[in-house]
C-alpha cells in the first residue's frame, strides 16, 4: 500500500493485469528478491499504452537500474527503437548491461554511465520520448538538462511523482524526506503551470506525470 489509492482499489487494479512475457516476469522478480525499484506493473502496462500510441523512435531514460524499464520500451515498440538510458550505480549498470545482453536488446539500448548530470550534457539529437525514474529530489534539474531534448509532440513521463503519498498530504510525510517532497512538489507545480507543456498527475502506482510538448521551451526559442 503506497498512500496512493485505497488498497482494494490498488489490488484490484493489479489482479486485472496481464501475466508479463517471460523475460519482463524474471526481471520482476529479480527486483522483488533484491529490493531494485523497478515501475509497478501497472505502470508498466500505462506505459506500454502510450508507447503503443506514439511509437517513439527515440527514447531518453534517466535512472536505469538493471534495466527494465528500458527492455519493457524495446519489447513493446518490436525493437524498432533507439534507447539512451543513464545510470550512475555501478552494480546496477553491471546487472543491466548483463541482462540487455543476455536478452538481446544491446542494438537498441545504450547505457552512458555516470552522475546524469554530466551524462546528459553529452546526449545529442532530439527524442520522441523522456522518462524521467531517478533521485527523487533531482527531478526539477533533470528537468532542464532534458526539456530543450525533446521534440514538440514529443512526451515527457516522470515515476514516483506522488512519493508514497508524501507530496499530495503532510499526514505521510517523514522528517528525512521533508526536502525531497518540497523539490518534487516545485516540480509539478513547474510541469503542471507551463506554457509549452499539457500535464496529467495520474494516481497510479508510486504517481505518474505524463506532459505532452506543445512546442519550443523559451531556451529554444
Amino acid at each position: 500500500m503506497g498512500n496512493i489509492v485505497d488498497e482494494y482499489v490498488e489490488e484490484y487494479i493489479r489482479n486485472t493485469l496481464k501475466e508479463s512475457e517471460t523475460f519482463l516476469k524474471e526481471l520482476e522478480d529479480y527486483a522483488s528478491e533484491n529490493l531494485v525499484p523497478i515501475v509497478h506493473k501497472e505502470v508498466a502496462e500505462f506505459l506500454k499504452v502510450i508507447l503503443k500510441m506514439n511509437q517513439p523512435k527515440r527514447i531518453l531514460e534517466v535512472g536505469c537500474a538493471i534495466g527494465y524499464s528500458s527492455m519493457l520500451f524495446a519489447n513493446t515498440l518490436n525493437k524498432d527503437c533507439e534507447i539512451i538510458t543513464v545510470e550512475r550505480n555501478e552494480k546496477m549498470i553491471e546487472k543491466a548491461s548483463e541482462n540487455i545482453k543476455k536478452y538481446g536488446f544491446d542494438d537498441n539500448i545504450t547505457i552512458l554511465e555516470g552522475n546524469a548530470e554530466e551524462k546528459l550534457k553529452e546526449v545529442d539529437g532530439q527524442f520522441d520520448m523522456i522518462f524521467i525514474d531517478a533521485a527523487k529530489g533531482q527531478y526539477k534539474l533533470f528537468y532542464d538538462l532534458v526539456i530543450d531534448k525533446l521534440k514538440p509532440g514529443g512526451v515527457l513521463i516522470s515515476d514516483n511523482i506522488l512519493y508514497k503519498g508524501m507530496v499530495a498530504s503532510d499526514k505521510y510525510v517523514i522528517r528525512r524526506k521533508k526536502t525531497i517532497v518540497k523539490r518534487m512538489r516545485t516540480y509539478l507545480d513547474y510541469i503542471s503551470n507551463c506554457d509549452y507543456l499539457d500535464t496529467s498527475l495520474i494516481p497510479i502506482g508510486d504517481g505518474v506525470a505524463l506532459s505532452y510538448k506543445k512546442g519550443s521551451s523559451l531556451k529554444e526559442s
